[in-house]
């Protein structure tokens, strides 16, 4: 097969969460320990940073990556979904996997997927770690893709386990509460091994400090730790700031391309993460530090994090997707001036509209649609369920058509915003 019969084949061939929901979720990681196997367990060979969350673990992935390139390791980094291209999943040092790369694997395999039958996910981690461990990385700096306890990735060699954050996300496999989702996302933690949290949450701090002392793992709340100091600036393409660790100056007038205020707690996260990194002996200096925050859009080519499209008129995309990913961005649009806001839309369908829609500005004209995946909520179902919420707005056949009613409906001082979900955004980047 050539390259495009071989993603061909995985699309269709393999269960994917990220298209069908439910059906692709197994509930224990005996198929990817399997598969490993049969790989010669090639999980082995590389140390890896490992990092859940429910909301900006990407961005974190990518930042300590970007860190860690400017200081001259050979970095593999794994996360999901893609945007546009399936490769996007695996990279060297910020580039993606060869077709030829990907073509092979399966060509190798396929007597072994095809008897084990991993799911989509299961088999992109498993092709993953062969490419890191082929290409010899110093570090692979891994995303879950959901959850942590029961998702592929868990089968590593971590030398530090990150959290993010904790909210509400995926609760028919994670659980209902806080508490529950909690217990599946610190089941990343390991022996003896470092761990970061993002977020200092009262409610399940706790929950944290009793799974560290049961692995005698030391932890850290970033809170308590690291602190960026933001500086005022013209710079429209950038966010300055100090950052200080321990109440020392670590970084002077840091640079950072992330211009949402979210990402602040991305940021200091990753500092603490490198932090911990430098005590395990893993030298970095100050000056690689600053170069891999301002350099983290060229050398790992993030993109959908409140990534503006176009400043005429402004239009904006932001692919967060839950509760907290959402209020999120509607804190960021507040700080952003415009005369009107034009708000592309769609959702997944196994999301739960409500909780989303009563968070939308009620002000806005919307421009429902549906994300060309099985999985997309039809942008009709969506308009109902908005209408209740008090949102009023038209349908549109495609993400692309809505943009470009959107653009042609805009003044040169009104806001579009597009989101509500990861493919709605992969559409239009």
């Amino acid at each position: 097969m050539n390259y495009k019969e071989t993603i061909n084949w995985l699309f269709s061939q393999l269960p994917m969460y990220q298209r069908i929901g439910k059906a692709a979720y197994k509930s224990d990681l005996q198929t990817t320990i399997d598969l490993l196997e049969k790989l010669k367990n090639p999980q082995n060979s590389f140390k890896a940073i490992h990092i859940a969350g429910t909301n900006g673990k990407g961005s974190v992935s990518h930042i300590v990556a970007s860190i860690l390139q400017e200081a001259g390791y050979k970095i593999g980094l794994y996360t999901s979904p893609h945007l546009k291209d399936f490769r996007e999943r695996i990279r060297l040092d910020g580039k993606l996997i060869p077709e030829e790369n990907v073509v092979s694997f399966v060509a190798n395999n396929k007597a072994i997927l095809e008897e084990l039958k991993p799911s989509f996910f299961e088999m992109t981690v498993a092709m993953a770690y062969d490419y890191f461990a082929t290409e010899d990385v110093d570090f692979a700096i891994l995303e879950t893709g959901m959850g942590g306890r029961l998702d592929s990735t868990n089968i590593c060699n971590s030398v530090i386990t990150a959290i993010t954050n904790i909210g509400f996300d995926h609760t028919q496999f994670l659980g209902d509460t806080l508490e529950k989702i909690t217990v599946e996302k610190a089941g990343i933690f390991k022996q003896e091994v470092p761990i970061v949290i993002g977020k200092k949450q009262s409610e399940i701090k706790d929950i944290f400090l009793a799974k560290a002392n049961l692995l005698k793992a030391p932890i850290t709340f970033v809170e308590d730790n690291v602190e960026l100091k933001f500086l005022e600036t013209t710079d429209n393409n950038n966010r300055y700031f100090d950052i200080w660790v321990e109440n020392q100056m670590l970084v002077e007038k840091a640079a950072s391309p992330l211009l949402a205020t979210y990402q602040e707690e991305n940021i200091a996260t990753s500092i603490q993460i490198i932090m911990d990194l430098m005590l395990e002996g893993v030298h970095v200096s100050k000056e690689e530090i600053k170069d891999g925050l301002a350099n983290l859009i060229k050398n790992t080519s993030l993109k959908g994090r409140w990534q503006i499209i176009s400043s005429n008129p402004l239009t904006i995309c932001d692919t967060g997707h839950n509760t907290d990913g959402i209020k999120a961005v509607m804190q960021q649009i507040k700080q952003t001036p415009y005369k009107n806001l034009h708000f592309i839309f769609g959702m997944v369908n196994d999301k739960e509209p409500d909780s989303i829609l009563y968070l939308l500005p009620k002000n806005a004209t919307y421009y429902f649609c549906k994300a060309d995946i099985p999985r997309g909520m039809d942008e009709e179902v969506l308009q109902e369920y908005a209408f209740k919420a008090g949102l009023n707005g038209k349908t549109y056949s495609s993400v692309r058509e809505a943009y470009h009613i959107a653009q042609n409906n805009a003044g040169l001082d009104d806001l579009i915003f597009i989101g509500g979900s990861t493919f709605v955004v992969a559409e239009i980047v």
